[in-house]
């Protein structure tokens, strides 16, 4: 064996490196046929970097750094950058952008696995395309009285930003409209959607509404149902608006065992107009490939937080998009007032066209000056951590709560879940069920430790049996969430879709879940990777929103604990937050920001290739 497998193998034993990344540093060291260890350790780090939701890794992050050998109680010195970079470009493995190779290093150092820099510049490419498409001039005199009956005159915001951003949706083929909690980005969809109706005249858009998961799905659904009812519109426009939301990989068309999709660019989507709520959640391929799969004339729009924790897999494209989007050009503004009526503020300039399409709801109508949940959310968002710790100090607020010492989490969520668990012995329709599963979470920053999900799933299934609430009988428990946490196509089940263990009519145990087409029952049997959800991560939990939420911290630092993850586990709450941090990590937490490398960023704003 080579000094270098030596060298790859005793820091794959130390946990540095998993299985994948060995097998790939080892891989490209045999065809590059190079004998020092530049090549091997630069494959294995990006390879790490992917798996740790990177798109890319910047040379100049870990050039000259120190890697501890346990096994030698030395440390290996990365190389120089300007070393590192010679010999990286000398390398068959890996080359320029454009070229086909498995690895590629930019003119900015960062080097990529070939498929995500490929996802990062076809997406890239294919958001200032869309940005940039002009669409034909909205027809003013029906509009103008669509949009009075759609956004009354209102005095207690500046401008109407949910108004805008329906205008914008008419003009460009591109619209990302970010938002936290409660500042009405689903409800502002069915007004979007009257709108682009109205302007269609005779010929009806065909329009798509989509979510990541099947979760958010369900929830986009419902949002929708409950506006229309709000409004007061015309049967015929009613009509032309959908009812129905699904997950991207439904829309997409998932193929068994495969990452491609059956809707690409040579089979594009039977769609005029594509939503998609919460996304937030979705990574540079998967974001690359709807894209792609557009129609020549089709518009997209993105719902979202820009704030919320960035998707599983790689990337952080939402955040990305929205990065550098605080205004619009001028000649776009002074379009928009014209139409809006709405006088948009003079310091809100871009030279950017992708500018145009980014709009920003900040005004909350869920948290107010009177909700600490929104207060605690401005403050973490902003990484005001001594801010954040007095709130939570003083009792001001009712709607969130410090646990101290005394009080155990799993008392909490004994309480919490006792209610669906009590209707489910009453045999409760499903709904009424589900509703009150709903309405309590436990969420953890970890997986692993006492503090993490594994540890509370076991503690919290123990406390259940203890109190009668569940039967320790076996592994599927009636009353035992599940959470699906693989893709499974045959099922039509998606990693993050929740369900619960049940009796069905003949007694028999089967795994219901809640999907936009309703409740679906599956056989324990078929379920392939699923785990125990009374704890969810944070992670996990995004796209689901919940009346009660009780967020777990671990009791030591992590470096995976940032302030976008403690924002979006406490934006999970609509009315109650009870935080737990025995630890005293909450502090150091929302002062740490956690980004992901890419270049996408670059390519979208800095015109970077």
């Amino acid at each position: 064996m080579s000094t270098v497998d030596e060298l790859l193998d005793r820091l794959y034993a130390q946990g540095l490196f998993s299985d994948l990344d060995i097998h790939f540093a080892h891989l490209m060291g045999r065809l590059s046929g190079k004998s020092g260890p530049e090549i091997q350790l630069a494959a294995a780090l990006t390879s790490r970097a992917s798996s740790q939701g990177h798109v890319c890794l910047p040379l100049s992050d870990v050039s000259e750094q120190q890697l501890a050998d346990t096994s030698s109680e030395g440390m290996i010195s990365l190389p120089s950058l300007s070393d590192w970079r010679k010999k990286l470009r000398q390398s068959v493995v890996i080359g320029e952008p454009g070229q086909r190779v498995p690895l590629i290093l930019d003119q900015a150092d960062r080097l990529y696995l070939y498929r995500y820099w490929d996802y990062e510049q076809k997406l890239a490419a294919g958001l200032l395309e869309l940005a940039s498409s002009a669409l034909t001039a909205v027809d003013n005199a029906p509009l103008n009285e669509l949009l009075l009956q759609l956004f009354p005159a209102r005095e207690d915001v500046a401008v109407n930003w949910q108004k805008v951003a329906a205008v914008v949706t008419l003009m460009k083929r591109l619209t990302i409209i970010s938002g936290g909690p409660g500042t009405g980005k689903t409800s502002v969809v069915v007004r979007i959607l009257a709108l682009l109706q109205q302007q269609a005249a005779d010929k009806p858009l065909g329009i798509a509404l989509a979510a990541p998961t099947g979760k958010a799905a369900a929830r986009l659904q419902s949002a929708i149902a409950a506006a229309i009812g709000e409004l007061d519109l015309g049967a015929d426009l009613i009509t032309s608006i959908p009812d129905r939301a699904m997950t991207l990989h439904r829309l997409m068309g998932s193929r068994r065992d495969s990452i491609y999709f059956r809707h690409d660019h040579s089979n594009p989507l039977p769609y005029d107009v594509l939503i998609i709520d919460e996304a937030s959640m979705i990574d540079v391929a998967l974001m690359a490939k709807v894209v792609d799969a557009l129609p020549s004339h089709g518009r997209l729009i993105l719902l979202g937080d820009k704030n919320q924790l960035a998707s599983v897999e790689s990337g952080s494209v939402l955040g990305d998009i929205c990065s550098e989007g605080s205004g619009f050009t001028a000649a776009f503004s002074k379009q928009l007032a014209d139409v809006t009526g709405e006088k948009i503020p003079e310091q809100m300039v871009s030279e950017k066209q992708l500018a145009d399409s980014i709009i920003e709801l900040t005004h909350s109508y869920r948290f107010d000056h009177r909700s600490g949940i929104g207060q605690l959310a401005d403050r973490v968002n902003s990484g005001d951590a001594d801010g954040a710790l007095s709130l939570l100090a003083n009792d001001t607020f009712d709607d969130i709560h410090l646990l101290s010492s005394d009080e155990d989490p799993v008392d909490l969520a004994i309480a919490g879940y006792g209610v669906y668990l009590k209707l489910l012995k009453r045999r409760a329709p499903l709904k009424d069920i589900f509703k009150a599963f709903d309405d309590f979470r436990v969420l953890c920053a970890l997986r692993e430790g006492e503090q993490g999900v594994s540890g509370l799933n076991d503690s919290i299934f123990k406390g259940l049996v203890r109190t009668g609430l569940v039967s320790g009988a076996g592994l599927w428990f009636a009353g035992r969430p599940l959470l699906i946490t693989q893709n499974d196509h045959n099922l039509k089940l998606y990693n993050g879709d929740i369900g619960i263990v049940l009796n069905n009519e003949v007694g028999e145990k089967m795994a219901y879940f809640e999907t936009a087409d309703g409740y679906r029952a599956v056989s324990p049997a078929r379920l392939s990777s699923h785990e125990t959800a009374f704890a969810m991560t944070v992670h996990k939990s995004q796209g689901s929103e919940f009346n009660r939420v009780l967020l777990v911290l671990p009791e030591r630092e992590n470096p995976l604990l940032g302030r976008e993850l403690i924002y979006t586990g406490l934006t999970r709450s609509r009315k109650m937050l009870a935080l737990c941090d025995s630890g005293r990590v909450l502090g150091v937490a929302i002062r740490q920001q956690i980004r992901r490398s890419s270049g996408l960023k670059a390519l979208l704003w800095e015109g970077d290739k």
